[in-house]
């Protein structure tokens, strides 16, 4: 019998953690329950994790917690509590599945937790905040934030419907044990973008034969995940194809990774090979979410649909971009190689193009070479990032590092 996991401020939303008690119970499977909440329970149900013992875990007590009033520090011990008791139960074959209910304190408290947990282990959250930006909760895990669409306060004709399906989803996540395949080829995992798409899959497509091939959209979250997955084993080498990222994280862009974008194949210690992949560009929503400096200083602006607008990066920003992408590489011990796409390095950035400045991105180019250590080699390609012979020499080049 499958062990579902049902975390939750049992203090505040009673009502509701009983009725998803019964509905769990409909589905036959066996119930272990966390309280974290910090005032005294108000459910029926046995709990199995108290409140204590999850502040306790945290190394605290909850009674300090009820007296020190601190809703902020609560929340910090309640939330590394729960994540460590969440990642004790699944390293001990405990639970099968997890899920949790709330507003925005047993949200985070919630996330925080099911982000210890491994991609593939079902992760249910019922929700109050899944419409607006969930970038915090979901961080690079895949949890499945389940829409309130009313709030948590009481069971009616709206919630009754809600938590009746989010059990009955984690029911079925957890019921479905997914075919183990093994996998003997070496995994590579791309990067890649919009304005780079015919070259990486041009890169899958010649590297599919030999390796398995996994993609990640840089777009912020798809850069940390990749990152995090690197740093947990889960790959044998990274081609690097689109670094546009950073350009986000220097100048504020919306789809920035953070600052440590490149750090995972120097920790992971795996052959990288880095392209600065549409480092011309930065990205930004809509043309009024502009930030006022860059619209007076009359940047190149594109509209690359309603919703994103892209600015040209400049010479000075390419200065800094270089010597942060050869500072990252330059920290690997692993081997590492660079590719310079000389004629674009986007779709906007061919000949004749909207972002077309290839003086531009030799500054780039430059200045990743004048602050590359001398033993990573640099290879120079006449050509754009998108054309067949780029994606061939960039595949030539991880091979010949991997082996």
């Amino acid at each position: 019998m499958k062990c579902i996991l049902m975390m939750g401020t049992f203090d505040s939303k009673g009502k509701e953690f009983e009725y998803l008690y019964r509905e769990l119970l409909r589905r036959e499977v066996k119930i272990l329950t966390m309280d974290t909440g910090i005032f005294e329970p108000e459910v029926q149900f046995e709990i199995s994790v108290t409140s204590d013992e999850v502040a306790g875990a945290a190394g605290e007590r909850i009674c300090h917690l009820r007296e020190k009033q601190d809703r902020g520090y609560a929340m910090r011990i309640m939330c590394q509590g729960a994540k460590s008791i969440c990642r004790q139960l699944y390293r001990e074959n405990k639970i099968n599945g997890v899920i949790s209910m709330g507003g925005g304190g047993g949200t985070s408290i919630a996330a925080s937790a099911m982000q210890a947990l491994p991609i593939g282990f079902p992760k249910v959250c019922v929700t109050t905040l899944a419409s607006g930006d969930t970038r915090e909760y979901v961080g690079t895990k895949d949890i499945v934030l389940y829409p309130s669409i009313v709030d948590l306060c009481g069971i009616n004709r709206f919630s009754r419907q809600i938590i009746s399906r989010a059990a009955g989803a984690v029911c079925g996540m957890a019921q479905m044990d997914p075919q183990e395949e093994r996998e003997e080829k070496p995994v590579v995992f791309l990067s890649m973008f919009g304005n780079s798409t015919p070259c990486v899959e041009q890169c899958v497509k010649l590297l599919e034969k030999d390796y398995s091939p996994l993609v990640f959209h840089a777009t912020g979250g798809g850069g940390r995940t990749m990152e995090e997955l690197i740093r947990e084993g889960y790959c044998n080498a990274c081609l690097d194809i689109t670094t546009t990222e950073w350009a986000d994280e220097l100048c504020g862009g919306i789809l920035s990774a953070g600052p440590e974008r490149l750090d995972g194949p120097a920790a992971a210690g795996i052959p990288h090979v880095i392209v600065p992949g549409c480092l011309d560009m930065v990205n930004f929503g809509s043309s009024q979410t502009v930030p006022e400096k860059y619209r007076k200083a009359g940047r190149l602006f594109y509209e690359w649909n309603p919703m994103v607008t892209l600015m040209r990066t400049n010479r000075q920003e390419n200065e800094k971009l270089g010597e942060i992408l050869a500072q990252k590489a330059n920290a690997s011990k692993a081997p590492t190689a660079f590719l310079f796409p000389l004629k674009g390095l986007s779709i906007l950035d061919g000949r004749g193009e909207v972002f077309c400045d290839w003086e531009t991105d030799e500054v780039l180019f430059q200045a990743i070479e004048r602050n590359l250590k001398k033993e990573i080699p640099v290879y120079r390609v006449d050509a754009n990032i998108n054309d067949p012979e780029f994606s061939k020499r960039c595949v030539e080049v991880l091979k010949s590092i991997m082996e």
